[in-house]
């Protein structure tokens, strides 16, 4: 099980770059100008030689002079002793996120996807898109996020569905070794409850087991009933959860 969850913890970080990237004694500390948790935390991959009294500290600083708040994502990977130390530092959970599993030859991929179109590569239409529905505004991830999808050093299915030509729902799936991780499964809100988002996940697992795919790997924030319901129904089976340590 270890194996298998530092295999997709890995895998995560591949598909998803952030902006600004500094490896410090086997923590990885990144930034993107708080666009998501995940991006701006501080994730352990390796062996830490330094003690957490120096290293928690140094991280502090970096995010101080981002003037973004201090995050440190927790795994099963790290040790409970750490997750209580930021505890007692007064950091708070945030964000918790189940991870969830699928082989592809037990996915239920029946439903029918040919309103699904794909994309080459991940075109400015389609993030320009994804920005739409997210209601994403911020000045400053209109401008460093399309860099982040650039900097995905993996092979990827950028898919979506239009509507009078105007895009109302987006998916991605990024193929590392023999899995693809899902991302960007979103909707417009008006469009929701006609079964899009499963055309989308159906397509994208349909044309990544086509590739080679044998596996694959998502991610839902704790308390999203209807993705998870979603993804149940297609096979998914929940394997691990993360969280994020905030300090406010």
């Amino acid at each position: 099980m270890e194996a298998k969850i530092k295999e997709i913890e890995d895998m995560s970080l591949n598909a998803w770059p952030s902006h600004q990237m500094e490896l410090y004694d086997g923590w990885i500390i990144r930034f993107s100008y708080f666009y998501t948790h995940r991006t701006n935390s501080v994730e352990q991959f390796g062996t830490s030689t330094l003690p957490w009294s120096t290293k928690i500290p140094y991280c502090e600083s970096r995010y101080e002079r981002w003037k973004t708040p201090t995050i440190f994502k927790i795994s099963p990977l790290v040790s409970q002793d750490f997750d209580f130390m930021l505890e007692n530092r007064g950091y708070e959970i945030q964000h918790a996120t189940d991870v969830c599993f699928l082989e592809l030859d037990r996915a239920d991929l029946r439903t029918d996807h040919s309103d699904v179109e794909f994309l080459e590569g991940i075109p400015s239409e389609w993030i320009s898109s994804l920005f739409r529905l997210k209601n994403t505004t911020d000045p400053m991830h209109l401008k460093v996020v399309p860099g982040m999808y650039a900097a995905i050093p993996k092979d990827t299915i950028c898919a979506c569905i239009r509507e009078n030509g105007q895009i109302i729902a987006t998916g991605l799936g990024v193929l590392d070794r023999d899995y693809v991780g899902l991302y960007a499964i979103h909707v417009q809100p008006d469009h929701r409850k006609k079964g899009y988002a499963r055309q989308i996940c159906t397509a994208i697992l349909s044309e990544a087991s086509r590739c080679g795919a044998k596996y694959s790997y998502l991610q839902v924030v704790d308390g999203n009933e209807a993705a998870l319901n979603l993804y149940y129904s297609l096979g998914y089976t929940y394997l691990y959860k993360y969280w994020f340590r905030v300090k406010p």
